[in-house]
């Protein structure tokens, strides 16, 4: 049976590279003054982050069901006999709930997985999906096991201003302007599904600095059992220079020299609630060799 993997680009690949890997892409749409724009297609970081500067009304969406189901289509059109599709986690978003509702017309064709994850984490799923499918797994054995280790993963973030948490609800006016004033950074974390206040410090470069030393506990506390092959430690961020990025790259492969590590930004529709500048990194359990 011909097993098709299917996410979006809160996964961090995107619709190119997806075609490179054998994987299926949906853009995640970004709103912009009233505006849509999908991620990779029609907008990109650098577009995204001179509106930020320009003090534009910025938000993301949920895909539209249209192109989900589109995009599922598709994939059976070009000969797949069944899909696994993995969406960003049911805790930080409604998109999981409603593409299982969307599912429910395919006659279980259509395997929709709730790990619980984002970005870096819900790239390395898609990876393992990909793998489990090239040895044969069926989509319903491979939604299995990634919800089964759904929780081998942890991710820290911080950001430089707390301009687009305040928008969203998550911190008030008032904290946010104190924060401001004395350089206060919060950093969150996503350990199960959802976001989390973990600890706030002044400055980014403390802000780093913690994120670094929670990452290392996390992995000799939780994962210390795990053959190194088989953890990848990612780091990534809405950086406006690379050198701002490959600087905070660099701590984290210095940090963690033993696992394979990477770079990659912050998706738009992620970016578009953290802002310019935020830092994140993160670490997860294999579930291929």
């Amino acid at each position: 049976m011909r097993t098709a993997i299917v996410t979006d680009t809160n996964s961090g690949l995107s619709v190119e590279e997806g075609k490179q890997l054998g994987i299926y892409v949906l853009p995640m749409p970004v709103i912009i003054e009233n505006k849509s724009y999908l991620e990779g297609i029609d907008i990109t970081h650098e577009q995204l982050y001179d509106a930020m500067r320009e003090k534009k009304n910025i938000s993301s969406s949920q895909p539209s069901p249209g192109n989900v189901t589109e995009l599922w289509d598709l994939v059976f059109q070009d000969g797949y006999e069944e899909i696994v599709y993995i969406p960003m986690s049911s805790g930080l978003s409604g998109s999981c709930q409603n593409a299982s509702q969307y599912a429910l017309d395919y006659n279980g064709k259509v395997q929709v997985v709730d790990n619980h994850r984002i970005s870096l984490t819900l790239r390395e799923s898609v990876l393992d999906a990909k793998a489990l499918s090239n040895q044969g797994l069926c989509a319903a054995d491979i939604k299995k096991t990634l919800e089964k280790n759904a929780f081998n993963a942890s991710i820290y973030i911080t950001v430089n201003s707390l301009e687009y948490l305040k928008k969203s609800g998550r911190v008030t006016p008032a904290a946010a302007a104190i924060a401001n004033v004395i350089n206060l950074k919060p950093i969150l974390t996503i350990q199960g599904e959802r976001l989390d206040s973990f600890a706030k410090t002044r400055g980014m470069k403390q802000a780093e600095k913690k994120m670094l030393e929670a990452l290392k506990a996390d992995i000799h506390d939780r994962f210390s059992n795990v053959p190194a092959n088989r953890i990848r430690v990612g780091a990534a961020g809405t950086f406006e220079t690379p050198n701002a990025a490959s600087e905070w790259y660099l701590a984290i492969r210095s940090t963690f020299p033993e696992y394979e590590s990477y770079y990659l930004p912050l998706s738009c529709s992620i970016a578009c609630h953290v802002g310019i500048n935020a830092a994140g990194l993160a670490v997860c359990v294999l579930d291929r060799e």
